[in-house]
């Protein structure tokens, strides 16, 4: 048994490559061609990342309404690695205002390729669009890189304004703010756009979070420019006024009081005598949020609690022939063993106790054969955790010539029993375990609408879920439970609070580089994990010898 285990082992060739550092990217794009006579376009750029041949969605900008030099103030923040190539497109998209699908329903306009190491290189890079059809568009997008060096630290900004100037007729102003950095080299760099506020002319921004050094590179003192408009549905915004500012000014607002600036429109300060502003813009917060690491965590004893769930159903085909899917081979592992094995192998590093929870689902079980979607593999439903990735594969090979594989596919059970035991864990305030659970399955599932709602609950608990796809199914309802292409809903309308799920078809893998499989369905977990602590405000332990203990729930 521990020959396959190896095999599985050697074949992925398990190593991890070491990120050289964090890379903030920024884009603006110009002369984008109305695509439609009566309005401008809408667009939207989607940032798509190269990984084993297939382009995955890594983020996308904001839409800016009615706009054809967009500059947008979504920023992108990738990990460079220098060894590898890490090819990247830009995909230009119209949004549709009224649609609901995302970019089901917006057209394509367009896309720019390049390395990001080209990008680095350049530190501003510009490149002209590529229409469909493989023609040269007058579009250019521009994406300037910046390292993230030294202080992670992030700023929590609350702005509101007072009595500011009314540039409309028939309504008051519809306000936004602005601010932009300004460069060493004197020109400024938009840092973040707030929403605009309808028909307000003391309007109360959403509190936003931006990088301290997104906001000042790090220099207290910097200068920044803060601007004022009235957003015009036509894209052609009225300037209601300004402000210079500093981080320093800034913090004055950190233990509760109020920083104010007056709104000044140059023009009108030269032309009118009594002139003494357009409004009064005020800092309600300022707050500092240090954002710890993902080695923060690990270091301060938090355990990433693994745990296995294993598609019997009969789609899978019998184990006894060759062609299943759960067919054991003497020295040549399956499917299942290879997406477990490249999983488990990192995983069992940041668990003390390597003890691990594996279960099945869609099979008829001893002794009365009754259909479970969440059995111990190892048939003790006390304690289902097996010895290490090995005692996984061998609990997963004795119980194939005793289970009688059934139906259907449903894994909300399965989400829902780890999301039990990850609730206990909330209770602690306390970084000590995150909840990793690896589904491996061979089709669509059959209770989607409660397995998005399991989701959804376990969205707001210290758990994230892997979705392996085996076999050459079409898997492509699969990809909706992935929130990177738009946000997942429960069905009664409630959004995932942040993106966990992962899903990936081990078939793109089959003839991929060693180790892969592992990179690509472990390579948001460590995000997952900061954001999910960081947000709630839980700071990682100092390093110490901690137990792990865990009760799995009904």
């Amino acid at each position: 048994m521990s020959d396959i285990y190896e095999s599985a082992a050697n074949t992925l060739g398990l190593f991890s490559s070491p990120c050289l550092t964090k890379v903030e990217l920024r884009l603006t794009c110009k002369g984008i061609s109305d695509r439609d006579a009566l309005s401008k376009p809408d667009p939207c750029i989607v940032l798509n990342m190269k990984s084993h041949g297939q382009w995955m969605e890594v983020d996308r900008t904001e839409v800016i309404r009615s706009c054809v030099n967009p500059t947008y103030s979504k920023v992108f923040t990738l990990d460079f690695y220098f060894e590898e190539v890490q090819r990247l497109r830009f995909e230009l998209y119209d949004i549709n205002s009224g649609g609901h699908n995302g970019l089901k329903e917006a057209d394509f306009l367009g896309s720019v390729e390049c390395t990001l190491g080209q990008i680095i290189s350049q530190r501003k890079l510009s490149k002209a669009l590529l229409r469909p059809g493989g023609t040269v568009g007058r579009a250019i997008i521009t994406i300037t890189a910046e390292e993230l060096t030294g202080n992670d630290d992030y700023i929590e900004l609350s702005f509101s304004a007072r009595k500011l100037d009314d540039k409309d007729f028939f309504s008051k102003s519809d306000p936004f703010l602005e601010i932009y950095r300004l460069n060493d080299d004197a020109t400024l760099q938009l840092v973040y756009r707030t929403e605009t506020v309808m028909n307000n002319l003391n309007p109360v921004w959403k509190t936003f979070k931006v990088s301290l050094n997104s906001l000042c590179s790090g220099d207290h003192e910097r200068k920044l420019q803060c601007t004022v408009w009235d957003w015009d549905s036509n894209g052609k915004h009225d300037y209601i006024g300004e402000f210079e500012a500093s981080f320093n000014e800034m913090r004055g607002a950190i233990d509760g009081r109020q920083v104010q600036w007056p709104c000044i429109n140059p023009k009108y300060k030269v032309k009118k005598k009594n002139y003494k502003n357009s409004g009064i813009v005020i800092l309600n917060q300022c707050k500092i949020i240090k954002m710890h690491s993902f080695l923060d965590y690990i270091m301060g004893g938090c355990q990433i609690q693994f745990t296995v769930a294993i598609d019997f159903t009969a789609s899978n085909g019998d184990p006894r022939n060759s062609c299943s899917l759960h067919y054991i081979h003497p020295y040549q592992p399956n499917e299942y063993l290879k997406a477990l094995v490249a999983v488990g192998e990192i995983c069992q590093d940041y668990d003390s106790d390597k003890m691990f929870p594996a279960f099945g689902f869609g099979a008829q079980i001893p002794p009365d054969y009754r259909v479970s979607h969440d059995f111990a593999v190892n048939f003790n439903e006390d304690n289902p955790e097996c010895a290490g990735i090995q005692g996984v594969v061998e609990a997963y090979q004795a119980c194939l010539p005793k289970l009688q594989l059934y139906g259907p596919t449903n894994i909300a059970p399965i989400i829902q029993k780890v999301a039990h035991s990850a609730s206990q864990e909330v209770h602690t305030k306390e970084a000590m375990q995150y909840f990793i659970l690896l589904i491996l399955t061979d089709g669509v599932i059959t209770d989607m609408s409660d397995t998005r709602e399991a989701i959804v609950q376990a969205s707001h608990l210290p758990m994230s879920v892997i979705i392996v796809g085996v076999g050459n199914a079409d898997f492509s309802d699969m990809q909706m439970l992935d929130g990177d292409d738009g946000i997942l809903r429960s069905p009664k309308g409630e959004p995932v609070l942040r993106d966990i799920v992962q899903f990936v078809p081990f078939r793109n893998f089959k003839h991929a580089s060693p180790s892969a499989l592992a990179k690509s369905v472990l390579a948001e977990v460590p995000n997952q994990v900061v954001d999910y602590y960081n947000s709630r405000g839980i700071k990682p332990k100092v390093p110490n010898q901690y137990q792990s203990s865990r009760q799995f729930g009904p």
